[in-house]
């Protein structure tokens, strides 16, 4: 048979009280874990500066940035405390690697952990720029240079590139009518073309399928449609009368008449300077409606949901003519005659 060990006295009291000191050591050191994880946590939820509003600050992650240069680099506009811990913080919730280049508005008053999160979810700051119904593509070129995204030059290059006009599904020459008017959000250094492509986008989900469907049955195409919106656009001082300023270009279409409009006459002239005269009426231009038959070649401005319902949804009058009030509104006339007498009582009076 074979002896079992025996353990004598002393040694059964060694390891008794060896395995205490392991397990004393072992729950100080849960407990120096859990106090560790208390404490960040703690840090996790309290931002650099409490109370007041501190100003936001503009802080810009490189690409390939590695974190230890993003810590340093956010201690160093005094967003946080305790580099270590923030570190810390992020490798243990495995998002060290995950923070993303670009342009962030970040202020001492958020936690760190929330300045985590913005960095990780890619929470850049957007630069808004609104353009206004009736803006035409250098107007907008303009607006978007202002707004700090992309310079105008290279704005109006990317929109003259025939190529790309094509590959956005414009059978035109130009992105002008197809810029749909919107207030829109980009990140910085968002590129010309993405901003082209993101308005075009927009205008087909306005566009819908019943409105094609429309526009087939009154006989225009979608590109004909933005043409007539965006000289009803130009036209329209009160929006109440845009049906009815429509419903007068769709009446002289359907008599084959001119449409003899001012504005796509101003869109004709290069560098206009304000004062339209008799010489400019009489120059031809592709866009002179005094002397071509039709509508022009393509719009003359981009226009806004309001003005494509009203192209596509006339109202039901017998108007020719209207002529301004000089108070936004019109006159609207059905012969000559009246037209005349109207030019006479708003336009010519003293």
């Amino acid at each position: 048979m074979t002896a079992t060990p025996q353990h004598h006295p002393g040694e059964q009291d060694s390891l008794k009280k060896w395995s205490g000191i392991i397990l004393v050591f072992g729950l100080l050191a849960l407990a120096a874990g859990w106090l560790a994880y208390v404490d960040l946590m703690h840090y996790a939820a309290a931002p650099a500066e409490a109370g007041g509003q501190p100003e936001k600050k503009i802080v810009v992650i490189e690409k390939g940035q590695n974190f230890r240069q993003t810590t340093l680099l956010l201690q160093s506009q005094q967003l946080i405390e305790h580099p270590f811990k923030f570190r810390l913080l992020a490798r243990l919730q495995g998002k060290d690697k995950q923070i993303q280049a670009g342009e962030y508005l970040l202020s001492a008053d958020m936690p760190p952990g929330d300045i985590l999160e913005v960095l990780v979810n890619g929470k850049v700051r957007l630069y808004k720029f609104t353009v206004p119904e009736g803006s035409t593509l250098k107007q907008i070129a303009a607006i978007v240079e202002n707004a700090g995204l992309v310079a105008r030059a290279e704005f109006l290059s990317a929109a003259a590139d025939a190529d790309f006009v094509r590959e956005n599904g414009i059978d035109a020459g130009s992105f002008e009518g197809y810029l749909f008017p919107e207030t829109y959000f980009f990140p910085k250094n968002t590129a010309a073309r993405e901003v082209l492509a993101t308005m075009v986008d927009r205008l087909r989900s306005v566009f819908t399928e019943t409105w094609k469907k429309r526009a087939a049955d009154i006989g225009l195409s979608v590109h004909q449609v933005l043409t007539l919106a965006s000289i009803i656009e130009k036209e329209t001082g009160a929006p109440s009368e845009r049906p009815t300023i429509s419903s007068v270009f769709h009446n002289r279409l359907r008599r084959r008449m001119r449409l003899e409009t001012d504005p796509t006459v101003i869109y004709g002239i290069d560098d206009f300077d304000g004062n339209l005269t008799r010489k400019h009426l009489a120059t031809p231009t592709p866009y002179n409606t005094y002397l071509i038959s039709g509508l022009p070649p393509g719009p003359i401005a981009n226009p806004g949901r309001a003005a494509i319902e009203a192209a596509l949804y006339p109202a039901d009058t017998p108007y020719l003519y209207f002529v301004s009030k000089k108070d936004g509104t019109h006159q609207f006339s059905t012969t000559f005659a009246d037209h005349n007498r109207a030019i006479l009582t708003y336009q010519l009076k003293k």
